[in-house]
């Protein structure tokens, strides 16, 4: 496409450029001319030229053919322009990286000291979830990360590649090949497809970016750092509404990420046996490298004098019997010798310190410091032999049915669903008392016991294999009770992961899932009653800390925005002097989304927002849908997001609070009130205003959203078409389609309206980190919404009464918001204080709008029953195309 006037960055101006020689190369003159005239039209008419064209116009003259062509045109422009961006920085946070946080802190008087104490017990965890949002097929995401590499070049001056193609025309090739790539996918992704998409992340970018980032964290300290930073994962793991999710899936998920690694490791080795021909004639060699080269029984007389080289021969025979061990498949490249498998990865690491150690004994040279060894080592310290830890995940109510069958069947109890509270806590208690198993090979239960059974015997299967690490975490969702956790240490008990005695202990710890506004306000009263009880608390205490994870998705379609938000953060403060009177360590588990009406936004204005003395170190955040991509689709956007977690993690651990107890306590009273008001205003519109689900679901793409081919899970939990049984990312995916983004701001704008001090709100904008972050996410949100191209989505709703109602209310929530936030902020206008959001943000509307108004109409044909193939497929080109605009949709 021509280069655009409306920005200043080189890069889109030149991908663009590439992408209209590629459009006019293989669509044709015609076809270019057609998508140009559309393009500068909605860019001049955004930019307020005079006289600007009707986009209707140019659209009306597609061809159905030619509008398939057309979406695919702006969304490969939506996404080089992503590429560009984040090139250049515009949507990461300055200064978030951990030497800027280490100054940071040294500025008030907290040291490196501090620092390493506080590491010491930290944990920083990227939970990769399968969580459908990531409209686009790998393919798509390879050619993007291709041409982030070939740019790379560019910046260097390089004008040919390794292969000795010119730079330009490799860039050029790679926007051909993205044209020419099917954009949708023909299946359904299954789970396995969801495990091999979550491995070519973890495969490519984290085994390598983790270990160079702690070297860089080790400069910055000037000494070893613990490894406090691991990844983790819900894919294969996570049963919670989808039944596709089954022992065999989980072992599926566990095998082929141990393989993952273990290939990983099998390289490295061989690397290093290549590079560390370290003869006796030259050097000294330490007794414990000699002896590991005499173990190896390599007596290849090439290597005769290299140990270093014939104990490597050792270690990667060791490690090839590992892979055939616990993969049941022989290695790559096998061993020329052999060797007895390692029983754990600290047998590895140990026999790579050894030689590590060795050539530190040689001199203080520069073989005795980092490179690749030293990488290594932090990798089978970070990746262990389970490359990531996977989190099993169900809801309460089907452990619920699953223990009373037990409980049924070994005559114990006719009928525990019909016990209250305390009877179900007693007699759980008395069950985890006794050594005696409820399960037995004679009986029979129905499929879906079987089914739970079988998934923790398979976890204990795993542990057995790949370490304890591998699976850590059992989430429970809708988690209301105590009784709904102990439930679990019953299941995990039939698979020996729970052992009871006069010191019971838990293999697998049992984390609550508060997800609604009720579920967040009885989270403290539920954890006192659980860490309350002196099993539970001495298996905390043991272990040396007790999770909880709360859920920004469903509080926010339960709630709305800003009470979910604000319910969130006083849940967090109130279960603080929980655990401290418990005197366990606490630690949050923070199921984000994309979007902000699911928790999203950046994660480092998000974790410096936590209440202080709630994060203390240790902190898992969910990473899903396109915001996977967006930050680890390449190593240099992984590392940039990686360092902002861990500096944000260290300031919001460290930093001493800087609002006063007078300010936090007015602040507070503050924002319960526009918390109540916002919470009315959302709850009345969205669950009791009449007809309120019919619009949702004529006014939005919902029911055509279903049909992407995006994930392994169903949309409902239930077969309902009720909000309360949707799952919460169509919920948000769908208004962001229509352009509403209603879950991200509506009912604020009555909060800040009704309230009276707006010196006040003013007051806590600019001195309140979490208002001021609550504040700036939805700022970002009524940047990408738009009333007018909403006005057109609620067109489609059938009934005129209904629609006038009901986007007359959405129109005028979302001026209040817009106003209500220009008055607390003080602008004139939304992003006057964020230029470069703004000017992403101002780069794509031009390219959204078309979008939006074809979809519009393939929306209106679809459902006025034409069948034609091009339709349903133009429609879903159209949500792929509008959410790789948008970027943070689902």
């Amino acid at each position: 496409m021509a280069s655009l006037a409306i920005t200043n960055n080189p890069d889109i101006r030149f991908l663009g450029r590439l992408l209209g020689d590629v459009i006019r190369a293989y669509g044709g003159e015609e076809l270019f001319k057609r998508i140009e005239y559309i393009r500068a039209t909605s860019v001049d008419r955004h930019r307020g030229v005079a006289g600007a064209g009707a986009i209707d116009s140019g659209l009306d003259r597609l061809s159905l053919d030619d509008t398939l062509d057309f979406v695919r045109g702006f969304m490969l422009f939506s996404m080089l322009a992503n590429l560009a961006e984040d090139r250049q920085g515009v949507a990461t946070e300055q200064d978030a990286d951990v030497p800027h946080a280490l100054k940071r802190l040294k500025a008030q008087g907290i040291g490196e000291d501090a620092v390493m104490a506080l590491l010491e017990n930290a944990l920083i965890v990227p939970v990769l979830t399968a969580h459908p949002t990531e409209v686009r097929r790998k393919s798509m995401i390879d050619h993007k990360n291709r041409i982030a590499e070939l740019m790379a070049l560019k910046d260097l001056g390089r004008d040919e590649t390794e292969d000795g193609d010119k730079v330009e025309e490799a860039i050029l090739r790679q926007i051909a090949l993205l044209w020419q790539t099917r954009v949708l996918r023909r299946e359904k992704l299954g789970v396995a497809d969801e495990v091999e998409t979550a491995l070519s992340y973890l495969r490519d970018v984290f085994l390598p970016v983790l270990p160079a980032l702690y070297a860089r964290w080790d400069r910055a300290l000037g000494e070893r750092a613990p490894s406090f930073l691991r990844a983790g994962s819900w894919i294969g793991g996570d049963r919670d509404g989808n039944p596709f999710v089954t022992a065999d899936s989980m072992q599926l998920a566990l095998a082929r990420s141990a393989e993952t690694v273990l290939v990983y490791y099998l390289e490295s080795v061989h690397a290093l046996g290549a590079e560390l021909s370290i003869s006796t004639e030259h050097t000294p060699i330490s007794a414990g490298v000699l002896k590991l080269a005499e173990a190896s029984h390599d007596t290849a007389k090439s290597r005769e004098d290299e140990p270093y080289r014939r104990a490597l021969s050792g270690i990667y025979a060791r490690l090839s019997a590992t892979h055939q061990a616990l993969t049941g498949k022989p290695a790559p490249r096998p061993a020329p010798i052999s060797g007895a498998p390692y029983a754990t990865p600290g047998e590895f690491r140990e026999e790579l310190a050894e030689i590590a150690r060795g050539l530190v004994a040689e001199g203080p040279g520069p073989l005795a410091t980092g490179g690749a060894l030293g990488r290594l080592i932090r990798a089978v310290e970070t990746f262990g032999f389970h490359l990531a830890t996977l989190d099993m995940r169900q809801n309460s109510a089907v452990h619920e049915r699953v223990v009373a069958e037990l409980l049924k069947a070994a005559g114990v109890a006719d009928d525990y669903l019909a016990l209250d509270e305390e009877a179900r806590v007693a007699l759980l208690r008395r069950e985890l008392e006794s050594p005696r198993l409820l399960t037995s090979p004679y009986a029979e239960y129905s499929e879906e016991t079987a089914s739970e059974l079988a998934i923790v015997k398979a976890a204990a299967e795993a542990h057995r294999l790949y370490g304890r690490q591998c699976i850590t975490h059992y989430i429970v969702s809708m988690a209301q009770s105590v009784s709904d956790l102990l439930e679990v240490h019953v299941l995990l008990k039939e698979a020996g992961l729970y052992v009871p005695g006069d010191k019971p202990s838990a293999a697998v710890m049992a984390i609550p899932l508060f997800e609604t506004i009720g579920d967040l306000e009885s989270a403290p009263a539920i954890m006192e009653a659980w860490l309350g009880l002196p099993e539970v608390a001495a298996i905390a205490g043991e272990r040396g800390h007790q999770e909880v994870m709360i859920g920004y998705s469903d509080s926010n379609k339960d709630g709305g925005y800003l009470t979910s938000t604000w319910q969130l953060s006083r849940g967090s403060t109130a279960l603080k002097p929980v655990f401290e009177k418990a005197d366990i360590a606490m630690q949050l588990f923070h199921g984000r989304g994309g979007a902000v009406g699911r928790g999203g936004g950046s994660s480092f204005a998000a974790i410096l927002a936590q209440p202080r003395g709630t994060v203390q170190g240790r902190i898992r955040i969910t990473e899903q849908g396109e915001v996977i991509a967006a930050k680890y689709g390449t190593r240099e956007s992984a590392m940039t997001n990686l360092e902002a977690m861990a500096s944000a993690t260290l300031i919001a651990s460290l930093e001493p609070e800087k609002l006063a107890p007078a300010d936090a306590e007015r602040f507070a009273a503050a924002m319960d009130t526009l918390s109540d008001t916002a919470f009315r205003a959302y709850r009345g519109l969205v669950y009791e205003t009449e007809g309120f689900r019919t619009f949702f679901r004529q006014a939005t793409p919902i029911a055509e959203i279903a049909g992407l081919k995006i994930g392994s899970r169903p949309a409902s939990r239930k077969k309902s078409d009720a909000i309360e049984d949707l799952r919460a990312i169509p919920w948000v995916f769908s208004w962001a389609q229509a352009r509403i983004m209603l879950p991200g701001w509506y009912g604020v704008g009555a909060a800040l309206e009704a309230f009276p001090d707006k010196g006040l709100l003013r007051e806590m904008a600019a001195g309140w980190p979490f208002f001021a972050s609550a504040l700036a996410n939805m700022e970002m949100v009524l940047a990408k919404s738009d009333m007018a191209v909403a006005e057109y989505y609620a067109a489609l709703v059938e009934d005129d009464a209904l629609r006038t109602s009901i986007f007359g209310r959405i129109r005028d929530g979302w001026q209040a918001t817009h106003d209500g936030l220009l008055t607390v902020t003080r602008q004139t206008r939304l992003l006057e204080k964020h230029p470069g959001l703004e000017t992403s943000i101002r780069l794509r509307l031009p390219y959204i709008e078309p979008l939006n108004l074809l979809q519009i109409e393939l929306l209106k044909r679809h459902r006025a029953g034409e069948e034609d193939a091009r339709i349903g497929e133009g429609i879903l080109l159209s949500i792929n195309a509008i959410a790789t605009a948008l970027r943070n949709s689902g």
